[in-house]
């Protein structure tokens, strides 16, 4: 429904847009003729003629065009100096001059390709010495191209010129219009309590059922006598048939098979639902609209009967969609829907909400029949004031009713949340305030806070049934499975999308223009200026476009070569890890550079800026700068690489990942250490399996004294060439390495196949060991302490007393 909005909403804009359009070219033709007249201002007059450019040049153009602007312009300054303007020569005068302001901001990049040219030549001339005597040939090139750019540059100045004075004259105007509407709602009217205006009010509501009534009955002869009406009685037939069918048979059929969708079941179920839905507006609307035609076509209407024909389609959305609308937000049947109420509360909520749309739509028709009546306006306020109360007491109860607490159910968990309060809380005090200020006598205030009041709330309902229906459609499966990463995201983008969508209805509502909408585009289009160069928001759809394309591409080829060239070539892992991180780093800076160039933007113009970062750089980010430069050597030189055992300091673990700024390993305790790459570049690394896997184990032996050295040796000689990590070339090695305090000191020296398995053969050399020497009967020693008392006597004569 919102996308529809916003088609409908587009469609308005179109239909402003173009008849402003059509009476600026109209405009433009017409002062055509008068170019030369003597009050143009000296625009003609300029360097431009006397450059060395082509008739037809756009110098030409533009002071073509700053003719016919120049009066209009004019009209405009005298236009915003007077205080009597009426609205609609402000909004038609606006119009113009918003053609003109998208014609100047066009301009205003003008000839930039040949300025990029001739500056470039001239600084293909060099720089003019400093004593000022060059080669007169290069002198007399240097001033002609001076002088072409000068032509150059002429009309993009007169269209900057030219931007700004209309782009300000429009601001006059925004501004005047929205004094003027500040002024008529602050303004107080006649009290609608007073009695003589009730009176009046019922006199003119009578009167208009007695001439509405009048021009039936004499269109109704004319027509008759003339023999029209009944050449045109059976077309007239035929569409009353068709409305009613569609109001009323064709509603049934489509809300009957809405109702059966309801108990199917499937992962589109929700959105068949909201679809079904949408048909049943367009069916009755569609009857409506028949029977409209139907009565128009009888031609026996007069003028106030004709008003409120034309007015029908629009009061008759107003029942449908709230009737619609009320059935979706509180929906008939058991199902609680999506706010989870009981189902007394949604009764009371469809009572509410069918009740406003039937008053809002009476509102609308009776205003459209009072448009052409004579009707003081203490008369309108008697009339006005009675619908306020009503929809007052009616928007009061459907915040009552919107701030009442879900059902508890076991099924399902819906929470109370915050925004249900506050629209509920906001509706109560709107439905109070709007009625009190308006029996005061402010009548236009509480028409502008009551009516924008309600249909916020439809629509934020409306949204809210978008956000619900997009959830379940994208929910993950029953199975159990997590799902995260774009999928998990997909509501939060539409809730996004669906919200700024929302936001220019929401300012229409509110009492926004269609002008105070373009003219905010037009500032948004207008980007802003870095020194000479213009950003606009079309640049940066262009980076972001084209970064995003060279991202992808890039994150494609590393995909490429991880999975599919890498693992064919010689290069270890670390080494196939290297080229991918390095190609990433690369492909990333080429597609920022790529981007910024297509997107236009010269960043010669933040020289400057640059200059105050590196300094920023040197002195708050050096660490930050000296890890990504250690980063990028440990990725060229590869002293390190993921998968190698390490110790840093007093950390030892395996290194998992290597990035940009840092480098991850995890110890042996299954933790993860992240160190600096600036402590693996500049501090003392040891790298177990650096270039192969081969490295030596070390297992000390103690034996007892008086034992056999050499049968000792032998032992552990064949323990450590009988275990398979062990390699025989060079051959391991028993060592007597001397005589310790308590036992014969022995180690066994061995190389292994792949030193991550260390302490496992470690472990099991021992257990060979203990094995070993218990069947040859060799012991191993402990530390034992002999303990020698110097005076035992006095421990027996203390024990004696």
């Amino acid at each position: 429904m919102t996308r529809v909005l916003a088609a409908f909403f587009l469609i308005g804009l179109f239909a402003v847009l173009q008849p402003a359009t059509a009476i600026a070219q109209e405009t433009s033709q017409a002062d055509a003729p008068a170019e030369t007249e003597s009050d143009v201002p000296p625009v003609e007059t300029a360097p431009v003629a006397q450059s060395p450019l082509p008739a037809d040049s756009p110098v030409d153009a533009v002071s073509e065009d700053m003719a016919s602007f120049e009066r209009l312009a004019q009209r405009a300054e005298e236009l915003a100096g007077r205080d009597d303007v009426s609205m609609f020569g402000i909004s038609r005068l606006r119009a113009e001059l918003v053609v003109w302001r998208d014609r100047f901001l066009e301009q205003t990049n003008v000839n930039s390709g040949r300025i990029a040219t001739v500056d470039a030549q001239i600084a293909a001339l060099g720089v003019v010495p400093e004593s000022g005597e060059e080669a007169p040939a290069v002198a007399a090139r240097r001033a002609a191209l001076v002088a072409q750019r000068n032509a150059l540059e002429a009309p993009r100045l007169l269209a900057q010129e030219s931007f700004a004075r209309a782009n300000g004259l429009i601001g006059e105007f925004d501004a005047m219009s929205l004094q003027q509407q500040t002024a008529e709602l602050s303004v107080r009217g006649p009290s609608p309590l007073n009695p003589s205006n009730i009176a009046e009010a019922v006199t003119a509501l009578w009167q208009l059922v007695d001439v509405v009534g009048i021009e039936i009955v004499a269109g109704f002869n004319v027509r008759r006598e003339s023999g029209e009406l009944a050449r045109d009685l059976p077309r007239v037939v035929l569409l009353l048939v068709i409305g009613v069918a569609l109001l009323s048979v064709g509603r049934g059929i489509v809300t009957r098979w809405r109702m059966s969708l309801t108990t199917r079941q499937g992962r589109w179920r929700p959105l068949t639902l909201f679809v079904a839905s949408l048909i049943q507006i367009a069916v009755p609307m569609l009857g409506l609209l028949a029977m409209t035609e139907a009565l128009q076509a009888l031609d026996i209407f007069g003028l106030r009967g004709g008003d409120i024909l034309e007015a029908i389609p629009q009061a008759g959305f107003y029942v449908i969609f709230g009737w619609w609308l009320s059935r979706l937000v509180f929906p008939l049947g058991e199902h609680p829907g999506y706010l989870g109420y009981d189902a007394q509360t949604r009764a009371a909520g469809r009572r509410a909400s069918s009740a406003l749309a039937w008053v809002m739509a009476f509102g609308t028709l009776a205003q459209a029949g009072f448009r052409t009546l004579e009707m003081s306006q203490g008369a309108a306020a008697a009339f006005a004031w009675p619908v306020l109360v009503v929809l007052g007491l009616l928007f009061w109860r459907l915040g009552r009713v919107i701030r009442t607490k879900p059902e508890q159910r076991e099924d399902t968990v819906v929470s109370a949340g915050r925004l249900r309060n506050l629209l509920g809380r906001f509706a109560t005090i709107v439905a109070i305030v709007a009625p009190v200020i308006a029996g005061f006598g402010y009548i236009s205030a509480a028409i502008a806070i009551l009516g924008p009041s309600i249909v916020s709330v439809a629509l934020v309902s409306l949204l809210f049934l978008l956000q619900q229906i997009v959830s379940e459609l994208t929910q993950p499966p029953d199975n159990g499975e997590d799902v995260r990463g774009l999928h998990a995201l997909i509501p939060v983008m539409v809730s996004f999308v669906l919200y700024m969508l929302s936001l220019p209805v929401f300012a229409l509502i509110w009492g926004a223009r269609v002008d105070d909408l373009i003219e905010i585009w037009a500032r948004f289009r207008e980007g802003f200026a870095i020194g000479e160069t213009r950003i606009s928001p079309t640049d940066f759809l262009t980076f972001a476009i084209v970064f995003a394309v060279g991202y992808l591409l890039t994150r494609f080829i590393q995909g490429t070569l991880r999975r599919t060239v890498l693992p064919r070539t010689r290069l270890d892992l670390g080494g196939q890890n290297a080229i991918v991180a390095g190609f990433g780093y690369v492909g990333i800076m080429l597609a920022a550079l790529v981007a910024i160039s297509t997107a236009g933007i010269d960043l010669s113009n933040f020289a400057i800026v640059a200059g105050a970062l590196s300094v920023g750089i040197g002195f708050g980010l050096q660490n930050i700068v000296s890890n990504f430069v250690s980063g990028i050597i440990l990725l060229i030189e590869r002293p390190v690489s993921e998968g190698d055992w390490i110790e840093v300091g007093n950390q030892m673990g395996y290194v998992r990942s290597i990035s940009v700024r840092s480098t991850r390993i995890e110890t042996f305790d299954r933790t993860d250490v992240i160190i600096p790459n600036a402590d693996l570049v500049s501090g003392q690394v040891t790298n177990w399996t650096r270039g192969n896997l081969v490295g030596r184990v070390i297992v000390p032996v103690g034996v007892a004294y008086g034992t056999d050295t050499n049968k000792v040796s032998d032992i552990l000689r064949g323990i450590a060439e009988a275990h398979p990590q062990v390699i025989m070339t060079p051959p391991p090695a028993v060592l007597f390495m001397g005589f310790g305090a308590d036992s014969l000191d022995f180690e066994i020296r061995a190389i292994l196949r792949d030193v991550n398995y260390v302490v496992v053969v470690k472990s099991e050399m021992n257990h060979a060991i203990a094995k070993a020497f218990a069947e040859e009967g060799i012991e191993i020693p402990f530390a034992q302490r002999d303990i020698w008392l110097r005076n035992p006597e006095v421990l027996k004569e203390t024990k004696t007393t």
